[in-house]
């Protein structure tokens, strides 16, 4: 007999004890093309605008300009946000220089801003046994970017 699959939170299936992540819809190839496309024009501008000014200010021009809808009600933003997280992740380590945490997480907050996605860039900090940063995503608490190996401390919200 099946087990009878249940949806407990978007994004995730259980089935029996075990949960588990859907893995992102498929794209067909113009929208694939866009969508690298833009996550890399996102790239440029998030190096660029950290050249010339604070974090702070770069999170705010990097959300300033929507040149999207919103989604629509009804569509599941948190899903919408694994698959672009999951997007950017795989597109930046392709790309040539510094393409870490900070540099992710810096276009996912524009992507997620252009589709009006509310979301949070995270930096969070660990003392021992080295001093070390890390950056990731969160929309609505939970981590759509991974937030490391569970040592970081919240050190500023964006």
């Amino acid at each position: 007999m099946a087990t009878p699959r249940t949806e407990s939170h978007p994004g995730t299936e259980t089935r029996g004890a075990a949960v588990r992540r859907l893995p992102p819809s498929p794209l067909g190839p113009v929208a694939r093309t866009r969508l690298v496309a833009e996550i890399v024009a996102a790239y440029l501008r998030a190096r660029r605008e950290l050249r010339r000014a604070a974090i702070e200010s770069v999170v705010a021009a990097l959300r300033a300009e929507t040149s999207l809808p919103p989604l629509t009600q009804g569509q599941h933003e948190l899903i919408e946000a694994r698959r672009l997280a999951w997007a950017v992740a795989r597109t930046l380590k392709l790309m040539p220089g510094d393409t870490r945490c900070l540099a992710r997480s810096l276009v996912l907050t524009r992507l997620l801003a252009q589709r009006g996605i509310p979301a949070k860039l995270v930096i969070g900090v660990r003392a021992a046994p080295s001093f070390l940063a890390h950056a990731w995503v969160e929309y609505d608490g939970v981590p759509v970017l991974s937030p490391g190996d569970g040592s970081f401390s919240r050190l500023v919200e964006l």
